[in-house]
């Protein structure tokens, strides 16, 4: 298959994509279902292999992420009848004050992101979004855009996040000096994508549909008695704090000792949040005098509005894995390493265009650090911690439809698909530009 052919293919099933679902009001599963075959069938696949293509990306995206949205919406749930939500809108509103809300949630998302993937991040503070905006009258994009802005930047360019520390290891690259030049290149991408942006675009989209999910997460009248800051804090965090533990396993306890391996599994993103969520059917249940009858509702009601959402991630990991198993993605991976360009750009762009194929940030930073790591090896004309901050910066780009992050964003904040690339997908082409901008600029100065 030529690159060129990959290319047009996979511009055709994106366009089109964006046209059934916009244009002709079809449900948004069916379109992504019947583009991947098609686009599989196109790239020659045999018929019965494009639909087993598809369900092994659905059924690996969903693997993960149906069990993050499940664990992390009933949490949500439980932090909102209880009071706790308002709890810590009261407490941040009086602190930051209404005029700052926006740059409070992007200082938590920064903070809570660094050892959290995305979708749980995501999972874990939308509950407070929609209350602080609730509370103080001010439009949900205003802060959930720089919440999400922020939780994007620290899974792109700062360690210890898992995505980062494949790229150190492939570029051999100094992990506090990484985390330094993340944060100075991070902040103020956040920054210019989240809070600046979302007060920008929030009143040039139109009207936006309330969630589905708002009601599940949002108490209309203050709670007469709402659980301690420190308490529901401390139990929002718990699964952060056991993630942040398992990623330092390795710096505690050696390989495959019985302490290291404990480390990982409690550091497990699924273990972690199932244990948060246990913990706040006592601190934000039974603690604050409701029956077990009553956190059974809570915790049944709650998924129901997440159905939708969970399928759009896994059909939105099947189109990712059709343009794999097809061979779009590698025809198009070949067209950018073709290209004669420096290193540091050679590095983000090869991260954008797996992005765009695969849909993983993930998949893009270990792709593109992994093709290019042995050229920096033998060339060392770019700085290793650069490399892995440019990486994870173009493993960002576009938010594309193929994204498990795109779906989850419309569904939770009430976009349409026209909307939802309008913001969502500006903002992670921001943070991949900006990145890059950054980093180049850097680059004059450390080398």
């Amino acid at each position: 298959m030529s690159s060129l052919f990959a290319f047009s293919l996979a511009t055709l099933a994106i366009i089109s994509v964006i046209v059934l679902i916009a244009r002709f009001k079809i449900n948004p599963f069916i379109v992504l279902f019947s583009v991947s075959l098609g686009l599989a069938l196109c790239a020659g696949m045999p018929p019965q292999k494009a639909i087993a293509s598809f369900e092994s990306g659905a059924g690996r995206v969903l693997g993960h992420v149906a069990t993050v949205i499940a664990l992390g919406t009933m949490l949500g749930k439980m932090l909102a009848e209880s009071g706790g939500a308002d709890r810590i809108a009261v407490t941040i509103t009086h602190m930051a004050g209404k005029k700052r809300i926006s740059w409070a949630m992007m200082v938590i998302g920064l903070l809570v992101g660094l050892p959290v993937f995305f979708e749980v991040g995501f999972v874990l503070l939308i509950p407070l979004a929609f209350t602080l905006a609730r509370r103080n009258n001010v439009p949900l994009l205003m802060l959930a855009l720089p919440l999400g802005a922020a939780l994007s930047v620290t899974h792109a360019m700062i360690p210890p996040h898992p995505a980062t520390l494949l790229a150190l290891s492939a570029y051999h690259a100094d992990i506090g000096r990484t985390i330094l030049w993340g944060i100075i290149i991070g902040t103020p991408a956040a920054a210019i994508a989240g809070p600046i942006y979302a007060r920008f675009i929030s009143s040039r989209i139109g009207p936006v549909q309330a969630s589905a999910l708002e009601a599940q997460f949002v108490n209309h009248e203050l709670p007469e008695s709402m659980p301690g800051f420190g308490i529901t804090v401390l139990t929002i965090m718990s699964p952060v704090i056991m993630m942040l533990v398992g990623s330092m396993a390795d710096f505690m306890a050696p390989a495959h000792s019985a302490l290291n391996t404990s480390l990982h599994f409690i550091g497990n993103t699924d273990i972690a949040l199932a244990v948060a969520t246990l913990l706040s059917f006592q601190v934000f249940g039974t603690a604050r005098g409701f029956n077990r009858e009553t956190i059974l509702k809570f915790t049944n009601d709650c998924l129901a509005p997440t159905a939708l959402i969970m399928l759009l991630v896994g059909a939105g990991g099947g189109f990712g894995q059709e343009l794999v198993d097809s061979g779009v993605s590698s025809a198009i991976t070949s067209l950018a390493v073709g290209a004669h360009v420096p290193l540091l750009v050679l590095a983000w762009l090869l991260a954008v265009v797996v992005r765009v194929a695969t849909g993983s940030a993930t998949v893009a930073m270990s792709t593109a650090a992994g093709i290019v790591g042995p050229i920096l090896l033998r060339t060392h004309s770019a700085s290793p911690e650069l490399m892995v901050i440019v990486t994870g910066a173009g493993s960002v780009a576009l938010g594309p439809l193929n994204d498990a992050g795109f779906w989850q964003i419309k569904e939770y904040l009430g976009l349409s698909v026209g909307q939802t690339i309008k913001t969502w997908s500006v903002i992670e082409t921001l943070i991949a530009v900006l990145g890059l901008v950054f980093a180049l600029l850097l680059s004059l100065v450390v080398g």
